[in-house]
């Protein structure tokens, strides 16, 4: 990476303050990760850097290890004497989380301190307003803002009707329309862009993400290989990186942003028209199902809410609960829910003890 100032590379008074904290060390950012190996870019350029023995001690979960897109704290400023050590991780304001590999279930972040987020989606047979659903609540539960950016618009032939559907879930979201074919197809994106601002894309592979990222750089850094016969894209990211616009401000490329937990998704800011509508049910504690006055069915009945939203809704709010767990925790919450009307599980247990036991005493007397 050539000389950048690093304002422009993000760096803003609130993490100035905060590096106060630590004497003797120097702010840089994380732009590259290996493995247990990062890059990172300093007012004197880029360093090679490992964590430190002692920050690998004491951290108490995956989370905790720096992540591209993460400011941190290094012993040095240049790498004449080896790798810098890493020492802190600062404070983030945004983070995308997934599941770490394995059976553990622990968390990592897979990258930090984003400020606009591209919701990429094309206009052909990719088009599918449940997976937005799904990437507006991770990306209001990261701390960053989303934008909803449709794809290959020189494939569609039914434009309009797309973006109504688009609205119907694109509450307080921005939503632009890309083209890869004319070079100014791509410049809707740029508005978003400037000195300072860290941008992501998530969205499946083969909607354009790689062919955006490119025009925004200038060059053809990332490999982009389109899409499959059966239109669907193949992954071409490998690692995780960041990279300078020329105008002003970074990208973040990462995989693994197709395999983001909804654990942490915000679902408020996805569904602020079911809130809204829940609010004004009868009961404060009103599943939508069979209550009386119940202002969601209601708007559902009269299609003011359209049901495959509000089944949306129900099902990425149970996967939310869910995501992290092991079999046997999902199969123990599962068991709850069954015998929340006996008052728990060890109460229902009991009851359905105490029910055998008159079943056998029922047979026994015949």
């Amino acid at each position: 990476m050539n000389y950048i100032s690093m304002e422009n590379l993000g760096l803003s008074q609130r993490f100035v303050t905060e590096s106060t904290l630590y004497k003797g060390l120097y702010i840089g950012r994380v732009i590259s990760q290996y493995k247990n190996i990062y890059k990172v870019v300093t007012d004197n350029g880029d360093l090679t850097a490992e964590i430190s023995g002692k920050f690998r001690f004491v951290v108490k979960t995956v989370c905790d290890y720096p992540a591209v897109g993460d400011f941190v704290m290094v012993d040095r400023t240049e790498d004449s004497r080896g790798n810098a050590i890493i020492h802190n991780v600062l404070t983030r304001k945004s983070a995308f989380i997934r599941k770490a590999a394995g059976k553990s279930n622990e968390e990592q972040i897979v990258a930090a301190n984003i400020d606009t987020v591209f919701i990429c989606m094309s206009l052909n047979n990719d088009f599918n307003i449940r997976r937005i659903e799904r990437y507006l609540g991770i990306t209001w539960g990261s701390g960053a803002t989303p934008v909803i950016v449709l794809t290959k618009s020189d494939l569609c032939h039914d434009l309009s009707q797309k973006l109504i559907e688009i609205e119907t879930v694109s509450m307080g979201v921005d939503v632009i329309v890309t083209s890869s074919i004319s070079e100014d197809g791509s410049l809707p994106v740029k508005n978003y862009l400037g000195s300072g601002k860290t941008i992501a894309f998530i969205g499946s592979s083969g909607v354009g993400k790689s062919t955006l990222i490119n025009k925004m750089i200038g060059e053809n850094i990332l490999e982009t290989n389109g899409i499959r016969n059966d239109d669907k894209g193949r992954h071409t990211t490998t690692r995780r990186e960041m990279f300078v616009i020329p105008n002003g401000g970074v990208v973040i490329d990462t995989p693994g942003m197709r395999e983001l937990g909804i654990e942490s998704a915000d679902l408020s800011r996805t569904f602020t028209d079911i809130d809204g509508l829940a609010a004004k049910c009868k009961f404060n504690d009103c599943t939508h199902t069979s209550e009386p006055k119940c202002a969601v069915n209601e708007a559902i009945s009269t299609g003011l809410l359209p049901r495959d939203r509000f089944e949306s809704y129900l099902k990425l709010k149970k996967e939310a609960k869910y995501d992290g767990l092991t079999s046997r925790q999902i199969e123990n919450e599962k068991l709850n829910e069954i015998f929340k009307e006996f008052g728990g599980m060890k109460s229902g247990r009991k009851a359905m003890k105490e029910k055998k036991k008159l079943n056998r005493k029922f047979h026994h007397t015949k």
